[in-house]
């Protein structure tokens, strides 16, 4: 087992990581930016060390100081959390060569489901059902729109590197393709580095549901079950819950064994997600792989009791798994709380925090880094709390969840938050009848 597990992240994936070391009793270091220096995870690590200033390739993306971090630190692991270098095979690679163990997928894993177009075809060949599309990255406008003719409209452009909604367009007819085809590159281009673009066919009224899957170094994967994650605003989710409203035992079967075997296909080793879409008619598709641990991964823990962190360090160390599939044994939901203004476009509301009061009570969770006197800063994402409850049905942990966000206090000037959203959310008839798809945000009034 490691001695020493150094955690290239910071909030509250960076405290919920160090919480499971100490009860393993691994000794932790954190790593920080000047504008975290007064964040919890410094605080409750066994050691921490500055690693430059608040903006991201300066300090959490900066590989060279992350790893001398470990090494005058004498840490033998390095977990990344989710984010930032998670999902990064340079890293994993850079870790690798210098003796250090990454906690994660290795850079032979992360290259091949990293590619969106190269994942596909991986996927193809594994037999898991995918999105009908071009075989890799289009060349040109005339191919794109040659290859909707023969899939029918409306198809989707996707940005083979991208996340986040970003490098993406919808086109509902030959003329709009090469406006569409045009913006995409240029987005795709700007936000990673990487202009290359393919196209799917778009997939109406769809369900975001993904399947939890763990690998270990002997070629074992099993899964754990699904997650639906639907609820999403511009392509970033606002709500997840385990299991999901829409999924029956026989369609999740289905998905798991299409999730092992994505895994087994790339012998697959540490915790990942299989993303699928499915269509109204619960026919699924793949989407794509996360080679890490994820944000909502807690409404999963909730569901079938297991620490999906200490899971990573275990297969990390060699350990095997059991490969037993787990099914949900109760109802989790997560709400995102993010400092941003749902009244006002969803604009991010950095500031310090005067008042905070976390909600309690059975079945109640709160993963955060936050705390009254920290000012949350502008330079991060703007997720600043994690709620999560879980009950014996959907419909009493709907009812938990809104009674939890109801006694969530975060004040201070100028800062709001999602919580208001977020209630109005669990009060929506459709919410609560499991009516609802991807697209259900688009029209949703919070002031209805």
């Amino acid at each position: 087992m490691f001695k020493k597990i150094l955690i290239a992240n910071r909030g509250e994936i960076a405290l919920r990581i160090i919480r499971t070391c100490k009860e393993m009793r691994i000794k932790t270091v954190a790593v920080y930016s000047t504008a975290d220096k007064e964040s919890l995870h410094v605080r409750f690590a066994d050691e921490a060390v500055c690693i430059g200033p608040p903006p991201s390739p300066q300090s959490y993306l900066n590989m060279a100081s992350i790893i001398a971090a470990a090494e005058i630190t004498n840490a033998d692991a390095i977990h990344p959390g989710y984010g930032f270098l998670s999902e990064n095979a340079k890293f994993s690679e850079i870790c690798r060569d210098h003796g250090i163990k990454f906690i994660g997928a290795t850079p032979e894993q992360i290259n091949s489901m990293g590619d969106k177009a190269n994942a596909k075809d991986t996927m193809k060949k594994a037999g898991v059902p995918t999105i009908p599309g071009s075989d890799g990255l289009l060349e040109d406008v005339k191919q794109g729109i040659e290859i909707a003719a023969q899939i029918g409209y409306p198809v989707i452009l996707k940005a083979t590197a991208g996340g986040g909604g970003r490098g993406m367009r919808i086109i509902w007819q030959d003329e709009e393709f090469e406006a569409a085809w045009d913006s995409a590159r240029q987005e795709a281009g700007a936000a990673f580095g990487n202009a290359g673009v393919y196209l799917e066919k778009y997939i109406e009224e769809p369900r975001h549901i993904e399947i939890q899957i763990a690998g270990d170094q002997y070629g074992k994967v099993c899964h754990l079950s699904e997650r639906d994650c639907s609820i999403q605003r511009r392509h970033q989710k606002l709500v997840e819950e385990a299991p999901s409203p829409f999924i029956t035992p026989e369609l999740r079967d289905k998905m798991g064994a299409a999730a092992i075997a994505a895994g087994e296909s790339i012998k697959y080793e540490g915790l990942g997600t299989i993303e699928f879409l499915v269509d109204k008619h619960r026919n699924f598709y793949f989407m794509e792989m996360n080679t890490r641990i994820q944000v909502e991964h807690p409404v999963t823990e909730e569901v079938i009791n297991y620490d999906l962190v200490k899971e990573q360090i275990l297969i990390a160390a060699g350990v095997p798994i059991s490969g037993k599939n787990h099914l949900p044994m109760k109802h989790a939901i997560e709400c995102r709380i993010n400092a941003e203004d749902p009244f006002n476009n969803f604009r991010p509301t950095p500031g310090r925090i005067v008042n905070l009061h976390k909600p309690g009570g059975h079945g109640v969770r709160v993963d955060t880094h936050i705390y009254a006197g920290y000012t949350i800063p502008s330079n991060y994402d703007s997720m600043i709390a994690k709620l999560i409850v879980c009950a014996q049905t959907r419909e009493e942990a709907i009812i938990k969840m809104e009674r939890a966000l109801s006694e969530f206090v975060i004040e201070g000037p100028g800062i709001h938050t999602t919580i208001p959203l977020q209630i109005k959310l669990m009060q929506n008839e459709d919410f609560k009848n499991g009516n609802f798809t991807t697209a259900f945000m688009n029209t949703f009034d919070i002031n209805a």
